[in-house]
């Protein structure tokens, strides 16, 4: 499975409650351009094109819990699970995790696979949000 990479801008951003993890919409995006730490909002990542069972802004991330144990806090989201109908879907590697709620779309992080990924008709690809594990913790 991949490693979730935090945007630097993350964490201060929930401490000025930017995000609201327990109500606010997130979402799942692809990308074939390597996402930049340093990256702040969705329009500084290159999302490949919508079409063939891949909606523009990517998909949902649905809350599942938000839950501290021993002081360590845990989110958990249900995976994305992204199909090809009618088609290819773009390449990509990477995906990359925001919150849709506000206009800009504030990033929080995104997994590198490691190797382009052709997602060919009729196919789909997982993006495993680790129910477990949960996506982060924070602690």
């Amino acid at each position: 499975m991949a490693a979730f990479n935090k945007f630097n801008v993350f964490m201060g951003d929930l401490g000025s409650k930017v995000h609201n993890l327990t109500s606010d919409a997130l979402k799942v995006m692809l990308t074939d351009v390597a996402p930049v730490a340093t990256n702040t909002i969705k329009a500084n990542i290159t999302e490949i094109a919508a079409g063939n069972g891949y909606a523009v802004g990517g998909g949902a991330a649905a809350f599942t819990s938000w839950t501290q144990t021993g002081g360590v806090w845990k989110l958990v989201l249900v995976p994305v699970v992204f199909t090809a109908a009618g088609g290819s879907f773009a390449q990509f590697r990477y995906a990359v995790l925001y919150n849709s709620t506000p206009a800009a779309g504030p990033l929080m992080g995104w997994w590198d696979y490691a190797a382009e990924v052709n997602l060919t008709n009729g196919n789909s690809f997982t993006v495993n949000l680790d129910t477990t594990n949960g996506v982060f913790t924070i602690g």
